[in-house]
């Protein structure tokens, strides 16, 4: 082992349970329900998607609102899971939320006609209240899918299904409405339940998410392969290509291979190593805009912020609250999100770990400065995260989530709030031109954040857009209307 190698070994033995406990601290509940007091209601009239009925007073949509903020509130304080398993989370509770929805809607079919495995053999209540239905399946299958979450944080599961049923059963006593509200949960319920037991039949991912880091597993080697220094870097998700599809699998994707490893410094690959390290340093130096974006877009710190598929979902969260659509609009796109975030990361990490390319600082200790520090390396206990670097998954997510969302409002202007309020980094809101601009911006902060190259980020941003180009072509609507 080198001697830039045990010096992270020696630092992460010592400040580990320094940062592990920082970053319980530092996360004074920002929540992103905070989001929704009207800060982003600056869209002109006419511009929302052209999906039927206003969200403005529809209940039924902020059941769907107020469930993926509380989402992307628990997904902050999930250990472990990020990225694949929560990706992986957002598919099946948004799957559970649309199969509701579409047992009581004619505009949308049901996905157990095309999902091989998935049962739903009972019919809806006749009277059935949506929004109750709606509540006790989002309450099921968070409490099964977020896992290693402390007690007081998964409370808010509780809270926020009594909370939302006490208004539904307000709001029917207003509108002399006669739902069984009690076989409505029970509904609910039922299609969590069978949801859930489809998840279970997927056997590659149950396996792999108790043990993220499986010991196991010992990477290749190779000149410019990924490897990793001390046990904290072992291989994260090293076998989650393997992870069940919704809509495209790593086979059918396809797959532009990296560029050629190379420690010339007239070469491509040495001189995008030096962009990385000219840029990092620049941002920390500057104190500006670009480490404003390194940071906005981490997503990289358990118990800190929101995981990279956790903060589409906050992004989904103000799209549905800003702009003009149904609840079955609502539904189609958080299931249409959701897939398209599991599938994204089931090929990215299939290709992280059939190129194993190299982060930049290993490449930029050895050849350029051994004193290089990552900007993400203040927020963390180690350097990078632990897998390959090729394609990235944060561009990666970028596009899956930004195709999806393109296809459903247009390349809309947009100001993202999540992080609004931190102190512990630059998290005041960004405004976008469009959706397309901000994935980019989302790929491609990765560079001055120090943890990936170009290469990196472009396949990334591809990838993505292949991936939610797929998943926009999936027809849920029925022709029943």
């Amino acid at each position: 082992m080198n001697l830039f190698k045990l010096k992270w070994v020696y630092l992460a033995l010592i400040i580990l349970p320094f940062f592990t406990s920082c970053s319980d601290d530092l996360a004074e509940d920002v929540e992103i329900s905070e989001l929704r007091d009207g800060r982003n209601n600056d869209r002109p009239d006419g511009q929302g998607d052209n999906n039927d009925g206003p969200n403005r007073g529809n209940d039924e949509l902020d059941v769907v609102i107020e469930w993926s903020e509380l989402f992307a509130e628990i997904d902050q304080h999930a250990y472990g899971m990020r990225p694949n398993a929560t990706a992986r989370a957002i598919a099946y509770i948004n799957l559970a939320a649309y199969e509701v929805g579409a047992s009581a809607s004619r505009s949308l079919t049901s996905e157990s006609t095309r999902l091989e495995g998935l049962d739903i053999d009972e019919d809806a209540p006749r009277d059935l209240d949506v929004e109750e239905a709606l509540n006790a399946c989002y309450a099921t299958v968070l409490d099964h899918f977020m896992i290693n979450v402390d007690t007081d944080i998964k409370a808010k599961i509780q809270e926020l299904e009594s909370s939302m049923s006490e208004n539904a059963r307000r709001n029917d006593g207003q509108n002399g409405n006669n739902n069984d509200e009690e076989e409505s949960a029970e509904w609910g319920t039922y299609i969590a339940e069978q949801v859930i037991a489809y998840a279970l039949t997927d056997t590659e991912a149950e396996n792999q998410i108790p043990e993220p880091q499986p010991l196991s597993y010992e990477p290749p080697t190779g000149d410019g392969y990924w490897t990793y220094s001390a046990d904290p870097e072992r291989a994260l998700f090293p076998y989650w290509g393997q992870v069940r599809t919704f809509v495209i699998s790593s086979e059918e994707t396809t797959s532009v291979p990296p560029m050629e490893y190379s420690t010339n410094p007239t070469s491509g690959y040495y001189q995008q190593m030096e962009e990385v390290y000219n840029d990092n340093n620049a941002a920390r130096e500057e104190q500006g805009e670009d480490l404003w974006i390194a940071e906005f877009w981490s997503d990289d710190v358990e118990g800190l912020m929101v995981s990279p598929p956790g903060r589409q979902v906050a992004i989904a969260a103000q799209l549905m609250e800003n702009e003009r659509m149904s609840l079955e609009s609502g539904l189609e796109l958080m299931l249409k999100l959701g897939y398209a975030l599991n599938d994204a990361a089931v090929s990215t990490w299939a290709d992280k770990y059939e190129y194993m390319v190299m982060r930049p600082n290993v490449f930029i200790h050895e050849y350029i400065d051994p004193d290089f520090q990552t900007n993400l390396f203040r927020l963390v206990y180690w350097p990078n995260p632990s897998f390959p670097g090729y394609p990235s998954g944060h561009s990666t997510f970028a596009s899956a989530a930004g195709g999806v969302f393109i296809d459903t409002f247009g390349d809309i202007p947009f100001t993202d709030y999540t992080h609004e309020g931190r102190e512990e980094f630059l998290g005041e809101p960004r405004s976008f031109t469009s959706i397309s601009q901000m994935a980019e911006e989302n790929a491609y902060s990765r560079i001055p954040l120090g943890v990936h190259i170009r290469m990196d980020c472009d396949e990334g941003l591809r990838l993505g857009y292949e991936i939610s180009d797929a998943v926009n072509a999936l027809d849920v609507r029925s022709n029943a209307q």
